[in-house]
């Protein structure tokens, strides 16, 4: 019964510690250097495949790796890899199926957190490019009102600073 709870625990916490390393990368390398896979995320398109879902690829790869010298001896890997294959699952169900509706049927929320993942990921969306979004978490989503005022700030920053470059001469 103890391994079956160890094993458990490391799972779940690996999920969570995979929301917080999911938020650092796609904030700093999805939204940095990573922006060309990235991009095409943010762009429209109709293909089935976007590149940005490379990223799903290599985090994969990585928790294939995991499970793989987990069952070569370095017991704990194996569950993490597990972890990050439910995170990856919980990443597919939640951001590709019902945010972006990459599935062949359409689901919109109505209410609960669900509504408040899929708004949240929406005001990620809503500005042009990489610079000024908001909301880099896929299964955690701030309280809306907080995402819009935060939203509206960088907004307003923007404007300011580029009004100001543009019109003093240099």
């Amino acid at each position: 019964m103890m391994p079956f709870l160890v094993n458990s625990l490391i799972v779940v916490l690996t999920v969570i510690g995979m929301e917080i390393v999911a938020v650092l990368v796609h904030r700093y390398i999805m939204h940095g250097w990573g922006w060309g896979w990235h991009r095409s995320h943010h762009e429209p398109h109709d293909d089935v495949f976007e590149r940005n879902d490379l990223y799903a690829v290599v985090f994969a790869a990585i928790s294939i790796a995991l499970i793989y010298f987990g069952t070569r001896g370095v017991w704990p890997l194996t569950w993490i890899g597990v972890g990050m294959a439910v995170y990856g699952l919980l990443y597919f169900i939640v951001h590709d199926g019902l945010v972006h509706q990459r599935w062949p049927f359409r689901y919109l929320p109505r209410r609960g957190y669900a509504k408040r993942l899929y708004q949240a990921h929406m005001l990620h969306h809503a500005v042009e490019g990489r610079e000024g979004c908001v909301s880099f978490g896929f299964l955690y989503a701030p309280p809306v009102p907080r995402l819009k005022a935060e939203l509206g700030r960088k907004q307003t920053l923007s404007k300011r600073g580029a009004s100001e470059s543009g019109s003093s001469p240099r």
